[in-house]
C-alpha cells in the first residue's frame, strides 16, 4: 500500500534497528541509517532523523495529558495535534470547529 505513494527517488533514514532494515528492504528503497547511541546523528551531511524524533517527543508531551486514548478515536487526536502544529499552537476555536466540520484554510480565518 505504501509503495503506491512513495517516488521512485524515495530514500528511507530511519535508526539502524534491524526493522528499518527490513523494511527498506522490502519496499526497495535505499536505507541511510543514523546510530545515535553511536553518535552519528546526520549521514552525508543531509540524513538525520532529529525532525521526527522532536515531533515525535512534542507528540507524546501532548498527549500525556489525556491519560491515555483509545485506539479508536486515535485518529481525531492525531489531527487536532497536526492543526494545533499547523497553527503553531495559536489556533481559534472558530477554526477548530470549522475544521472539524470540513472546512479548510490555508491561514487562520482564510477560507479555501
Amino acid at each position: 500500500m505504501i509503495q503506491s505513494i512513495l517516488a521512485q527517488d524515495s530514500i528511507f533514514c530511519a535508526d539502524g534497528s534491524s526493522i528499518y532494515m527490513r523494511v527498506a528492504r522490502e519496499l526497495d528503497v535505499p536505507l541511510k541509517a543514523v546510530n545515535v547511541k553511536a553518535g552519528i546523528r546526520v549521514v552525508e551531511q543531509v540524513f538525520h532523523v532529529q525532525n521526527v524524533n522532536a515531533s515525535d517527543d512534542r507528540l507524546k508531551t501532548w498527549m500525556h495529558r489525556f491519560h491515555g486514548v483509545t485506539t479508536a478515536y486515535l485518529p481525531n487526536y492525531l489531527g487536532w495535534r497536526r492543526l494545533v502544529d499547523q497553527f503553531r499552537g495559536t489556533v481559534s476555536p472558530k477554526v477548530l470547529l470549522q475544521t472539524a466540520l470540513g472546512i479548510t484554510y490555508l491561514q487562520q480565518g482564510t477560507m479555501t
